[in-house]
């Protein structure tokens, strides 16, 4: 530590954070410490809201709704709000990245980059709020005509989750106040300082009191009254598809509530023969070891030709032993620490499995050791059967599983087995075999002869239980929208009563 730059050092005692309701910072003494998963130290103090104070939260963001400040301004305003958040996240990147860091465990220089990708979410977003439109039906004879308005849906209750704090709200929140709702915000009780920075960026950038709320705490609690609340019109959350199973039975239960779901994933990464083995090996091991494998998107099942399968499996080994694990706060750790005790313990439960079913390890395999934090060593097993809970659950770890196939056909079929369809990665040189592939593969998202690619203009979501719905570009707007038709006569009326 005494080489870290000292705004990289840590904090000397945890840092106190408010909650923050109609553009006020409000306080409680029942707190949740928590301690960087990298170091084991205590980092930051949280508030445990109340129902109480979820109810404040939900009361103030409907008012902001309905009086208008932000749902009726012009798309060009709500931009340029927009567009002045992107310039203040600039500007304080260094301090984000430092707390993401601090409560998630994720290498500092992984950070930085994640926050580059936020700025450009806001900028997406401020082009979006003008480009959103809807539609004029000139065909219904002379004297009808038809409009389609695209209106807000109203308050939005977004639950984010712990591996990409904010990343993920970043994701979300430019889109949602690009289509004119207004906010309720629950990040979870690990990780939530940056939602917290981001309430403190919003205002300065001259959002509207009451349009973006943050109540933190559990899940358990307020995360469930969220997903309960008459007065929430939609729900948008990013978590495991058991939690996002448990949000469609609560809003069935409440207002039947619109939702939002980005879920789990067990997504598979296709190498054919003919494939540059050398760059599909790389990218197959940043896949898994991104953010420790945490990630939504981590590509867990290694699917490879037969015919070059050992090849590439020793190839790939040799560069997951190289990859370098430790202090996050390091500018030169690639892979850092678990982000929170019950996950460690899964993933390291998860390789027992592997090996207590006869799968072999040609990498990793156990813990890392390093100044009393949680790390885990990039894992590579071969010999997987299909069966095993390594090949079918998603351990959100660093730990790929390998399978081989002798045809197309085969290959579509194994990724194919899993009840996720969240990502897909396939490496050829052949085009033709890579759309017919593309087109076969049930997923959200699909990288050709590359991986976690692509930017804030492309829709994120899943197939079957990935998720429902879309977030990011025009397409994330829209999703927060509802679609209104209007008939307008030009004519005298003919009357129906003589």
């Amino acid at each position: 530590m005494d080489q870290l730059a000292p705004k990289h050092r840590l904090p000397d005692q945890p840092k106190e954070f408010g909650y923050f309701v109609d553009g006020l910072w409000k306080s409680r003494e029942d707190r949740f410490e928590r301690a960087s998963p990298g170091h084991g130290v205590a980092v930051s103090r949280t508030v445990r809201c109340t129902l109480d104070d979820l109810n404040d939260a939900v009361s103030a963001a409907r008012r902001a709704f309905e009086n208008g400040f932000w749902a009726d301004i012009s798309g060009a305003e709500r931009a340029g709000v927009l567009l002045r958040t992107a310039e203040i996240i600039k500007r304080r990147r260094e301090e984000v990245a430092y707390w993401e860091v601090l409560e998630n465990g994720k290498p500092i220089s992984q950070a930085l980059g994640e926050i580059e990708h936020c700025i450009a979410c806001f900028e997406t977003g401020a082009g979006a709020a003008r480009a959103l439109h809807g539609d004029s039906f000139n065909n219904l004879g002379k004297d009808l005509f038809g409009m389609v308005l695209r209106e807000p849906i109203g308050v939005v209750g977004l639950i984010t989750p712990w591996n990409f704090p904010f990343l993920i709200l970043c994701e979300r929140v430019p889109f949602i106040l690009a289509s004119g709702c207004t906010l309720v915000v629950k990040p979870s009780e690990v990780t939530s300082v940056t939602t917290l920075l981001l309430a403190e960026i919003l205002e300065e950038a001259g959002l509207p009191r009451g349009a973006y709320n943050v109540v933190t705490g559990s899940g358990r609690t307020i995360g469930q009254a969220m997903t309960e609340h008459h007065d929430i019109d939609m729900i948008s959350f990013t978590g495991s598809t058991a939690v996002g199973r448990a949000c469609v039975h609560a809003a069935a239960d409440s207002n039947f509530k619109k939702l939002g779901l980005e879920l789990g994933g067990k997504n598979p990464i296709i190498v054919f023969a003919d494939a540059d083995l050398d760059s599909a090996a790389d990218a197959a091991a940043f896949g898994i070891s991104f953010n420790t494998g945490q990630c939504c998107v981590s590509s867990s099942r290694l699917i490879v030709e037969v015919k070059v399968a050992n090849e590439f499996e020793k190839l790939l080994a040799a560069k997951m032993q190289k990859i370098v694990v430790g202090d996050p706060l390091d500018p030169t750790t690639q892979v850092g620490a678990i982000t929170t005790e019950a996950q460690n313990k899964t993933i390291l439960d998860y390789i027992e499995k592997g090996k207590s079913a006869g799968a072999k390890v040609l990498v990793g395999g156990a813990k890392f050791d390093h100044e009393g934090g949680q790390y885990i060593q990039p894992t590579l097993f071969t010999g997987v059967t299909r069966d095993m809970a390594i090949a079918t659950d998603e351990i959100f770890g660093p730990v790929l599983s390998s399978f081989t196939f002798e045809t197309a056909d085969e290959a579509v079929q194994i990724a194919n087995d899993t009840v996720y369809g969240l990502a897909a990665s396939l490496w050829t040189s052949d085009v033709s075999k890579a759309l017919s592939v593309t087109r076969r593969v049930r997923a959200g998202r699909f990288w050709v002869n590359t991986i976690m690619a692509g930017g804030p203009e492309m829709p994120l979501g899943g197939f079957k239980q990935s998720g429902w719905g879309r977030e990011a570009g025009v397409y994330g707007v829209e999703e927060y929208t509802q679609i209104k038709s209007v008939h307008v006569d030009l004519a005298k009326r003919q009357p129906w009563i003589s």
